[in-house]
């Protein structure tokens, strides 16, 4: 188990294994060898990611989440482990890397702007990044993916 603190002060650990429990979802995007994001209405810029709704499992809410913010679909998946913040109400987010296969255009991306496309976190201007761009535990979890090989794959 690896901890870090988060932008508000809270403890936030991160462990490598299944977590049944954890109802929220974050997904690190590529597609043509660029990060896929989302750029939220109120933050910015940052990883898709969301709810698991009450009769969906993890995966489905993934695949929802990630084409309700940026029109995407997913060709493949890879569990990551998941992350709690350790809040007055602790909550558990389920990391996940995925492979776009295509992106779609739509009219509405619900709470945010639609899809971006970078080659990095840094290629992402200062003053667009949502805050949770900045968050340790976020930041250790992309730079993972940079030497993943499910993102290398030929």
């Amino acid at each position: 188990m690896l901890e870090f603190e988060d932008f508000g002060g809270r403890k936030v650990t991160l462990e490598f294994e299944e977590n049944e429990s954890a109802r929220h979802v974050l997904v690190i995007c590529k597609f043509n060898d660029q990060y896929l994001m989302t750029n939220h209405k109120i933050r910015g810029v940052e990883f898709t990611g969301g709810k698991v709704e009450p009769d969906e499992t993890r995966e489905g809410a993934v695949h929802r989440e990630v084409f309700e913010e940026t029109g995407a679909s997913i060709a493949d998946l890879k569990y990551v482990g998941y992350y709690t913040v350790h809040a007055e109400e602790p909550f558990s987010k389920a990391v996940y890397y995925a492979d776009v296969e295509d992106i779609f255009f739509k009219c509405d991306y619900l709470e945010t702007l639609g899809p971006v496309l970078y080659p990095s976190i840094e290629a992402v201007p200062e003053e667009e990044r949502s805050i949770l761009l900045e968050d340790d535990c976020i930041r250790y979890l992309y730079d993972m993916s940079v030497n993943d090989t499910f993102f290398n794959k030929k």
